[in-house]
């Protein structure tokens, strides 16, 4: 079964963000469980955690079909001492938020090292990170997404990813996301037949299959090895729309959010239309 969706809107309340993920015809939704752009924000109410539940119950959301997204504050590899405390105790926040809400998995950025450490030392200090959240919370998922490699990010390349994992303690509780535009601008060709099979059989051989928990659904404004992060409509960008079609028709993608984070929210209903026709 294919779950496929988009980054939804929790204005006015978490609870919110399933409504909204059913207008669109959505049988998944990713959302941010807090404000994005503020370090420390309220917990969450026992109201809104009550009707987010019911909300998700009478709409047939279950958490395999569901994929939170953390603040992009937070930089797990900060080679600053209290950058990188207040990170982990962001990135806490939001699991613990997660867990509360009796969701499964997060998905967040793996962290840039801000050319001030190595790119080993950075996994080691997002390995650290991850390990730390994992020993303060229960049954919550770390999915570690996929960069385009802007700036200083590390987790461009699938070699990262496996590097991460590899220092996580709890091989359970740590998985990955993988974002089409951020693989196709990272480097990985993703345009044709054959490059579609070699980047995910790589990525099997590299990370494994076993580990994936979703995939964000993006084109890309940019073009292949860029390592700009730009999204784009499906099939107006340079990847183009045979890659979508083949995610559709590959099993390898069924039960996990298929996310779109395209930047016209005003196409999701009519893109998650065409996705579910190419299946």
């Amino acid at each position: 079964m294919k779950y496929i969706g988009a980054h939804i809107s929790a204005s006015g309340g978490i609870e919110n963000a399933p409504l909204n993920a059913h207008k669109i015809g959505a049988t998944a939704f990713a959302f941010f469980t807090k404000n994005q752009r503020q370090w420390v924000v309220p917990p969450l109410s026992e109201n809104s955690v009550a009707k987010f539940k019911e909300h998700c119950q009478t709409l047939g959301y279950t958490t395999k079909q569901i994929l939170p997204h953390d603040s992009y504050l937070i930089n797990l590899g900060s080679p600053d001492k209290d950058g990188l405390q207040k990170s982990r105790e962001a990135f806490i926040d939001e699991m613990q938020r997660c867990e509360i809400l009796g969701l499964d998995r997060l998905n967040f950025h793996p962290g840039a090292h801000l050319n001030q450490i190595s790119e080993n030392e950075c996994f080691k200090k997002i390995a650290e990170s991850i390990n730390i959240a994992l020993q303060k919370t229960s049954n919550v998922c770390a999915v570690i997404e996929n960069t385009a490699g802007q700036g200083s990010n590390v987790g461009y390349r699938f070699e990262h990813l496996a590097e991460i994992i590899a220092q996580v303690d709890d091989k359970n509780r740590v998985g990955v996301c993988i974002d089409t535009c951020h693989a196709f601008t990272g480097g990985y060709e993703l345009t044709t037949k054959e490059s579609f099979d070699k980047t995910f059989a790589d990525f099997d051989k590299i990370v494994g299959f076993k580990f994936l928990r979703g995939m964000h659904l993006n084109d890309s404004k940019k073009a292949l090895a860029s390592r700009v992060d730009r999204h784009e409509t499906l099939g107006n960008g340079y990847i183009g729309e045979n890659l979508f079609r083949w995610i559709m028709q590959d099993s390898r993608f069924d039960e996990m959010p298929l996310i779109l984070e395209t930047p016209d929210e005003n196409l999701w209903a009519t893109e998650i239309q065409r996705l579910k026709g190419f299946i």
